[in-house]
């Protein structure tokens, strides 16, 4: 489960991710970047528009930490202010637009900076979550299934980020861990359902880095208590 010096996202362990969609207040923010969270990760999968992107990243923009943009559509890639740009291919899914489509049409139609931009293998677990509709996952995979995408975005695509996701339930840390051991150069994020102290530290066990984001809407307190 290592990863190679040269991405800064190798010695993380916690991503907060803020979803554009989601009202947070300023005094907030500010305890977040203040909490030792590595990196805030601006994500979301409903209702996203480039406006509201625009917005979270303003606010953001006086704040001195790594910001990562991972976008739902080409239209929400605002580069301004932003660190890095995580660009999402869905491997459990039959709709290609999520493989290449909509990457395609991105690099064709946008002025892309790629000095900001990496790929990032998403495999989507959760079939009840707005991710796996939205994309049309097969989340009902074996265990042998789930390592084989991880091995085949790290040794086949050379894509130097995994992540599973789990997306507001808490993952299979036996399924976590098997990726994890998998896994000899890239690095493994996981994301879903954490909550509470006792899931930060038991998620943190098998992957690189664990990214938190739906407590912080639910009950702020909890979430500061995620971070190691």
């Amino acid at each position: 489960m290592s990863a190679t010096s040269v991405s800064p996202w190798t010695s993380w362990t916690h991503v907060t991710k803020l979803d554009p969609d989601k009202r947070i207040s300023d005094v907030q923010l500010k305890r977040i970047v203040d909490s030792g969270t590595d990196a805030l990760m601006i994500s979301g999968t409903q209702n996203i528009t480039d406006r509201k992107v625009g917005r979270l990243i303003e606010k953001l923009k006086a704040f001195d930490i790594p910001k990562i943009l991972e976008p739902a559509t080409p239209e929400a890639v605002l580069d301004d202010y932003v660190d890095f740009i995580f660009v999402p291919m869905v491997l459990n899914t039959s709709d290609l637009q999520w493989i290449v489509g909509k990457h395609k049409d991105w690099i064709q139609n946008y002025a892309v900076k790629w000095d900001k931009v990496y790929a990032e293998a998403y495999i989507v677990l959760n079939s009840e979550s707005a991710v796996a509709q939205l994309t049309r996952a097969s989340t009902q995979l074996s265990l042998p299934e789930v390592v084989a995408y991880a091995k085949y975005a790290e040794k086949f695509l050379g894509i130097p980020i995994v992540y599973l996701e789990y997306s507001g339930k808490y993952g299979d840390p036996a399924v976590v861990k098997a990726v994890g051991e998998a896994l000899t150069q890239g690095t493994l994020f996981y994301g879903g359902g954490i909550s509470t102290h006792e899931t930060a530290l038991e998620m943190s066990r098998y992957a690189d880095v664990i990214v938190v984001g739906n407590i912080i809407y639910d009950n702020f307190e909890l979430y500061l208590e995620t971070i190691p």
